[in-house]
């Protein structure tokens, strides 16, 4: 089964969320509709950004989860951006 990540920049959080709950709600909300095989925060420049990588069956699929992942994350913070990539070979390559 085929490799994807779903990556969120993630600015402010929303009135009353704790930093620590948005990336367990991200893998949560994957979770849902996919396996997942890894979570990371990251700070790229200055920016915070959440990524979960999941197993998915074909791009269709791995789309629809990375929009309930950031719907989700949407409700606890302001979500930046965010995008898909799959993993082909050893590289990251965008959907």
């Amino acid at each position: 089964m085929p490799s994807f990540r779903v990556t969120l920049a993630i600015g402010t959080l929303a009135a009353g969320v704790a930093p620590s709950e948005v990336l367990p709600a991200a893998k949560a909300a994957a979770l849902e509709l996919a396996v997942v095989e890894a979570t990371d925060l990251q700070v790229i420049s200055g920016q915070a950004r959440i990524v979960v990588r999941f197993a998915a069956d074909d791009v269709e699929i791995a789309a629809q989860v990375g929009r309930h992942v950031a719907s989700t994350v949407q409700a606890l913070a302001a979500v930046a951006g965010w995008r898909i990539t799959a993993r082909n070979g050893s590289r990251w390559q965008a959907v």
